[in-house]
């Protein structure tokens, strides 16, 4: 069950992100710590990863709306974070950024079988998705893929 405030601080993260040039990703309150605990979650409007330095810098005002608002009446820590980064590769920017990760290929058979393949990430082109499985190179048709993830080669 939600604590009774979290609408309220996820409607006061959200404005004060929008405020800051971020989108709120998530607001999670961890009440059962001494004190306590506001974890706040941004990403960038315009898709660039978020830095350290966008968390610290948003920590000010976001610590600002936090007090004006009267929202909370107790001692509370402040975490601003980034969601990190996502399972499934889909931009383009992604597939550069993962280049030689090992990844998990979803893809259809010619007899429109899932078919599932793992290796490491070695290019995505117009017609191809490349893995490395073993050294040996896979071509998988780009227009069969249904989805790729992130994973690790053993799990």
């Amino acid at each position: 069950m939600p604590h009774p405030i979290q609408k309220e601080l996820e409607t006061l993260a959200s404005e004060t992100a929008a405020k800051n040039g971020f989108d709120l990703c998530c607001v999670q309150l961890f009440t059962h710590a001494n004190p306590m605990t506001m974890q706040v979650q941004i990403r960038h409007k315009g898709g660039n990863d978020v830095t350290l330095e966008d968390c610290a810098n948003f920590s000010e005002p976001m610590a600002k709306a936090i007090e004006t608002s009267q929202i909370l009446d107790q001692a509370y820590v402040l975490e601003i974070s980034s969601p990190g980064i996502k399972a499934e590769l889909s931009t383009e920017k992604d597939f550069r950024t993962f280049r030689g990760f090992p990844v998990e290929v979803t893809f259809q058979s010619k007899e429109a079988k899932s078919i599932k393949s793992k290796g490491l990430l070695h290019e995505k082109s117009a017609k191809d998705l490349s893995l490395n499985i073993k050294g040996r190179i896979q071509r998988i048709p780009i227009e069969t893929v249904i989805d790729v993830k992130l994973t690790s080669l053993t799990g």
